[in-house]
């Protein structure tokens, strides 16, 4: 993702490329699933990104209205397009109905991006979510938005998941060749395929869809000349069920599987425990160990590609999947907190750009999963059980993954929490009440002594997203209850009247009380919580200040000694670890030593 940025990140590096601004996607089904809901999870990384949930109102509109373009990376204004009658409400990724849009950028080939097109991939995102039910419109939308009007964007990977079904589509744009004013190639080829239920998927900033079934429109839609397009460039000159979308618009290479399909290969790693099970092109299951692909994720066999989907080792939750956002390649061959870089307190971090050059040699910087340039991250929690006035959660988070907090809010609320409104700070203002800001407090005290402060806040992460699992249902429970009265009495009044009444999807009035319920809910959990994490970043200061780690009781309190209750008592300098002392005595070890 380049999310509100100009992926100036693309860097040339030796042959090849690594992205710096990148984001993750992880996908699960129904049957993959504890609960039987569709699960969600992005992170729109990005250096130039602020972190804040985007709301839009359900609304009607006059005829002749237009809706304004504006490119989600850069701002700059691409036009307008006509408006329709009535447009959903949508709360950060999804909507009312429980659709929930993400991306990642793969960029694809140069020559592909239209600078001419009148809509990005932001605006494709957010535009079906205001005019789509289900996973099926949504793809409608946004393929015909960018034929009419021209994608202005790189290539994409999209996730599109409702109530029943979960879709990845990747779409790239055809170029530019202009005549009187108009580009001859203007629109995009794409294909998108549906998540087979009981499977997982991820995408991470490289084109994944390989070969695709030409005459399976329950499980795959193309566009006509995704193939004829590719045989006109000359990308592709096999039998039309060889194509490989990947291959033809984003040929892999060093970085794409380096700082890309490692972090794929590392959600499937954690979720399968370590054997992908697949279907292959014969239809047959496979088991292969998660390290058969090492050479692969190392960027030194392009080949060996990895399974687009994967059955997961168990059912999976909501905090399974929120904790695969926080990960760092931890207890892998790419754990970054066992060499020099990691400093003296193991930090699983590396900061930008993601290469250096030292003796006439170039080197990587990795790129894990959780990366402190997040904006904003989420788990979209699609429940079909459910009716849609209830059914929708959007589990929200800012900055860094590893060190912040999910909080739920669901998708029928009325408005969002202050602490993270849009115009409440941004990446240059500084916001007191931002979540963003807090958030960036915390994870950057942790970088400075990460092996010793990330395990502390991660505790209280832990702690209030399962206390939020258990309320969830305690407040599932009292919306049923006021759905119910407010549906019989509707259905009554539909009933006296002659009319149909389908409950399912009322949103509306009627449901005004379930609505102030879980805005009530959603709002005062995630602003309780940001207190609670100023009064967090506050003990931090305290307790790591210049390196010591102050005792604390199990009530927090902390420990002083028998004379007085300002003097600390239990005081620890775990200093640096082994890795450091190492490396340190190797280097300068003969002035330092004692003797």
């Amino acid at each position: 993702m380049k999310s509100k940025a100009i992926l100036a990140g693309l860097v040339l590096l030796a042959g090849f490329s690594l992205r710096s601004e990148a984001c993750t996607n992880v996908i699960v089904t129904k049957g993959a699933s504890a609960d039987g809901s569709i699960l969600v999870s992005y992170a729109a990384d990005s250096h130039w990104l602020f972190g804040e949930m985007y709301y839009q109102d359900a609304a009607d509109w006059k005829a002749g209205s237009k809706r304004k373009i504006y490119d989600w990376d850069s701002g700059r204004y691409l036009g307008e397009i006509d408006q329709v009658a009535h447009t959903y409400k949508r709360v950060g990724n999804m909507n009312e109905h429980q659709l929930i849009i993400a991306e990642t950028t793969f960029g694809g080939r140069p020559e592909l991006h239209d600078r001419h097109g009148g809509i990005d991939y932001g605006s494709l995102m957010y535009i079906a979510l205001e005019r789509c039910k289900t996973a099926r419109e949504a793809i409608q939308c946004m393929t015909s938005l960018a034929d009419e009007y021209g994608y202005y964007s790189e290539g994409e990977t999209f996730t599109i998941a409702d109530k029943n079904e979960v879709w990845i589509m990747e779409m790239v744009g055809k170029g530019t060749i202009m005549k009187n004013g108009r580009n001859l190639n203007k629109g995009v080829v794409w294909v998108a395929l549906r998540v087979p239920d009981g499977y997982i998927c991820s995408h991470a900033n490289q084109s994944r869809i390989g070969t695709f079934p030409l005459h399976d429109p329950d499980n795959c839609l193309y566009a006509k000349d995704v193939i004829s397009f590719a045989r006109k460039k000359g990308w592709f000159d096999g039998e039309d069920d060889e194509f490989r979308f990947c291959d033809a618009y984003c040929p892999i290479d060093f970085g794409a599987a380096r700082g890309c399909e490692a972090r794929v290969w590392s959600a499937f790693n954690i979720l399968s425990h370590g054997w992908f099970s697949f279907e292959d092109e014969n239809g047959r299951i496979v088991t292969r160990d998660a390290m058969t692909y090492a050479e692969h994720i190392l960027g030194h066999n392009l080949e060996d590609r990895l399974p687009l989907f994967i059955q997961p080792a168990k059912k999976l939750t909501v905090k399974d999947v929120a904790d695969v956002m926080r990960d760092h390649f931890e207890g892998t061959i790419l754990d970054m907190r066992y060499d020099i870089g990691a400093g003296g307190n193991a930090l699983p971090y590396r900061w930008r750009p993601m290469e250096f050059e030292y003796d006439d040699k170039t080197y990587v910087n990795e790129r894990a999963i959780a990366t402190q340039q997040t904006g904003f991250w989420f788990v979209g929690q699609s429940r079909g059980a459910f009716p849609d006035v209830i059914g929708g959660i959007i589990w929200f988070g800012t900055d860094d993954a590893a060190t912040s907090y999910l909080t739920p809010v669901y998708t029928n609320t009325d408005k969002v929490p202050d602490c993270f409104r849009e115009g409440n700070g941004d990446l240059l203002t500084y916001s007191p009440t931002a979540s963003f800001w807090i958030n960036n407090r915390v994870s950057n005290a942790c970088y400075k002594m990460y092996n010793q402060m990330e395990p502390f806040v991660r505790a209280q992460i832990d702690a209030f997203e399962k206390d939020q699992l258990k309320q969830v249902h305690l407040n599932d429970n009292q919306a049923l209850d006021l759905y119910k009265e407010a549906a019989d009495k509707a259905i009554a009044k539909a009933q006296k009247k002659g009319e149909e009444y389908n409950p399912k999807e009322d949103t509306g009035k009627n449901m005004a009380k379930v609505r102030r319920l879980l805005t009530k809910y959603s709002v005062d959990t995630a602003q309780e919580q940001f207190k609670n994490w100023v009064k967090m970043e506050e003990t931090l200061l305290v307790k790591f200040i210049d390196g010591n780690v102050k005792a604390q009781f199990k009530d927090g309190t902390f420990r002083h000694s028998e004379f007085s209750t300002h003097i600390p008592d239990g005081l620890t300098q775990p200093g640096y670890t082994d890795v450091w002392k190492e490396k340190v005595a190797e280097s300068h070890g003969s002035i330092i030593e004692v003797k």
